[in-house]
């Protein structure tokens, strides 16, 4: 029921790329993400799809950290970063058994030159576009 439950609220939550074209959504994916097959080759190819898919909507960047990126500034873990309607932005930090929320203004200055960092260490967006579809066609 947990599983089902985590699904569902995930499914809802990739909707809004969809139903929400006035918001920027900006994603830096990792190209190991891919590589790794995790589930196997079709499930791999189902994603490489599905990320390609959403690339092609206006308001969706997708950018690839290649491996060759050896260092890079997002090697702390993911951040999610997000700005409120009133022009707030708060951030989120994953780890592997605890997650942490972030509203201070400092730190996410901090975060948001990272990002804009990563950003530009990471393939542009059609050169991330190619390499999908370059692993796409390898499978």
């Amino acid at each position: 029921e947990q599983i089902e439950a985590q699904l569902a609220a995930r499914l809802e939550r990739q909707e809004l790329l969809r139903n929400r074209p006035n918001t920027a959504f900006t994603f830096i994916l990792e190209e190991h993400l891919f590589l790794r097959q995790l589930g196997g080759e079709e499930v791999t190819r189902e994603l490489i799809d599905h990320v390609l898919d959403l690339s092609e909507l206006r308001n969706v960047d997708i950018q690839i950290m290649p491996l060759v990126r050896h260092h890079h500034a997002g090697l702390d873990g993911p951040m999610q970063l997000l700005e409120t309607p009133d022009h707030q932005w708060l951030g989120y930090l994953e780890g592997q058994e605890h997650g942490q929320f972030i509203s201070d203004p400092k730190v996410i200055s901090a975060l948001q030159m990272r990002c804009a960092s990563m950003r530009s260490q990471a393939l542009s967006l059609d050169d991330s576009k190619g390499l999908m579809r370059r692993m796409r066609g390898a499978r």
